[in-house]
């Protein structure tokens, strides 16, 4: 019998937020700022929040256009859509 060559679909990838990263940033661009110990975490939450629903609205764009593909212009028309909503 011959041995399956399929992966198995139920292997987790577990992926940690780059926490050294976001912390040299803060410190290098705001010396003086100061967080709590999960408030980089709070951030990395934040910008994927954001990628998220920029890429939502560009394909929402993109199927408005009747294209297959995601372009630059989808993108940056819905960067300015997103980052209005966002504006508090």
């Amino acid at each position: 019998m011959a041995v399956s060559t399929t992966v198995s679909q139920k292997k987790r990838i577990r992926r940690k937020a780059p926490r050294g990263f976001l912390k040299r940033i803060f410190k290098r661009h705001k010396p003086h700022l100061r967080l709590e110990t999960s408030g980089d975490l709070l951030v990395h939450l934040n910008c994927l929040l954001f990628v998220h629903r920029l890429a939502e609205e560009s394909r929402t764009n993109a199927c408005e256009n009747k294209c297959g593909v995601i372009k630059n212009e989808h993108v940056l028309a819905a960067a300015k859509v997103i980052l209005k909503k966002s504006r508090g």
